[in-house]
């Protein structure tokens, strides 16, 4: 009799339902222009790498990426809010772990422009990926990390 219930009851676990990354990942609103593709690859990558993003479509996007402290000659393809922190652009996922992980007293990050071979971006890396670090209180940008 032990050996049926013990069998019945391995089964039944079996059934539960398991928890995806996607249920354990860090939440993430990012925020883009609706005609823009690449963004869409970037979500794709971020939750790929465990993240549950939810992708806003807005034609105020700079508006977005001003308010968050990122300035308009650092401003990536798309603005992205997670944990506190705004992430501008196609930074890669171990920089953005990072910054969740260590914590600066920074508003955030941005990767300028789009470039090639950056998480959502098409082609090959052709050149070193410099991330700036941003506050909102006037501060110049420094560079956070370099890739």
């Amino acid at each position: 009799m032990q050996r049926r219930t013990f069998l019945l009851g391995s089964a039944a676990i079996l059934l539960l339902p398991m928890p995806s990354i996607a249920d354990t990942g860090i939440r993430a609103t990012l925020y883009k222009n609706p005609q823009c593709s690449c963004c869409e690859g970037y979500a794709d990558y971020l939750r790929q790498n465990g993240f549950q993003v939810d992708v806003k479509p807005t034609n105020d996007l700079a508006e977005i990426s001003r308010k968050a402290g990122v300035p308009t000659e650092l401003e990536g393809c798309h603005t992205m809010f997670v944990d506190g922190y705004v992430i501008d652009g196609h930074v890669p996922v171990n920089i953005v772990r990072r910054l969740l992980t260590q914590k600066p007293a920074i508003d955030g990050i941005t990767l300028p422009g789009m470039p090639m071979g950056s998480p959502g971006m098409v082609g090959t890396k052709t050149e070193k990926f410099v991330i700036y670090a941003v506050t909102k209180d006037g501060k110049a940008p420094t560079v956070y990390a370099t890739e």
